[in-house]
């Protein structure tokens, strides 16, 4: 299942809990970086230029080739922006990580608004593995308070996400369908627990609790004036919560930005945590870079201050 998964990335097995760990098997690449939503939790709205161009495709294949031969087994066609904001890009993506590569699992999450059924059936027959929807709102009011737009896009994710699930069981695709929520409190929880049941579980094949991340202390005074307080950090999912510190994003995951960047922060979305330049260096320097060595030292130190960590919710 995909909470499985998760919880293997999640945790820091003792063999990479050192400043140069070994290459991560699994690695997410933004293959758009642009977002139709502008929630108030997420670090992409605070960018001071909002991109309008996705990954090259010929940079994408370069970059995975590369991945594949040193032996990553897991790549996520998505990082922090909306990978169906360019659709056809990501069915090509998927196509070429599986049919050209033999790629083992191929994954994303997406907000499902533009993941109508033409565009998820194209990626099921890529051979996508895992495609896991975000629902973060509970109506129409709450989605356009929290996500910024307009509610009609919280209708079309909804229907979106039924119509995946009829295509995939009438056409027989082997993709996983999943779901992942914030756990709010009270009021809020139960009227999405509500949703859940009603419009969403009965079309995933599981679905999980995630606490409201920091994205990187970026989205701190918009979360205040929702009456939000996020976690430390990325501390994974709620039933399997990591400590803070050291962060596992920077041990387990490579994260490489539509610009290929190699960053490392999994909320990256201002470039404050570039670690490496893709069209330059090989992603087997970027990882063990001498700034990524040195800044997981500092967390192996448990000891942030001073870094471009420093700065995180997580530690603050």
């Amino acid at each position: 299942m995909i909470t499985d998964r998760i919880d293997a990335v999640t945790r820091i097995p003792a063999d990479c809990l050192k400043a140069a760990p070994p290459l991560p098997k699994s690695v997410k690449i933004e293959i758009s970086p642009r977002c139709n939503y502008r929630c108030g939790f997420c670090a992409l709205p605070k960018r001071r230029t909002q991109p309008k161009r996705d990954m090259d495709f010929a940079l994408f294949r370069r970059i995975t080739r590369e991945l594949r031969a040193v032996g990553v087994e897991e790549v996520g066609v998505f990082y922090l922006g909306e990978p169906f904001m360019g659709a056809r890009l990501l069915v090509d993506c998927i196509d070429y990580l599986k049919s050209e590569l033999a790629m083992p699992y191929v994954f994303l999450t997406s907000n499902a608004s533009l993941a109508f059924p033409d565009a998820a059936e194209a990626c099921m027959k890529a051979g996508l593995d895992s495609l896991k929807w975000s629902v973060n709102a509970s109506d129409a009011a709450q989605f356009e308070s929290v996500m910024g737009v307009s509610g009609r896009m919280f209708h079309w994710a909804l229907k979106n996400i039924q119509a995946a699930w009829e295509l995939r069981q009438e056409r027989g695709y082997a993709t996983g369908l999943y779901a992942s929520s914030i756990r709010y409190d009270g009021e809020q929880q139960a009227k999405m627990e509500a949703l859940l049941r009603g419009r969403v579980l009965p079309y995933v094949d599981q679905h999980y609790w995630l606490p409201l991340y920091s994205m990187g202390a970026f989205a701190t005074e918009r979360e205040a004036q929702l009456g939000y307080r996020p976690s430390a950090g990325n501390q994974g999912r709620i039933d399997a919560l990591r400590e803070p510190l050291p962060c596992w994003s920077a041990f387990t995951e490579g994260h490489i930005t539509a610009e290929g960047k190699l960053s490392a922060c999994c909320f990256d979305a201002t470039a404050n945590w570039t670690m490496g330049d893709l069209t330059r260096q090989s992603f087997m320097d970027a990882w063990n870079a001498p700034q990524f060595v040195k800044l997981r030292r500092a967390h192996l130190n448990k000891d942030v201050s001073g870094t471009v960590c420093g700065k995180c919710v997580a530690y603050s």
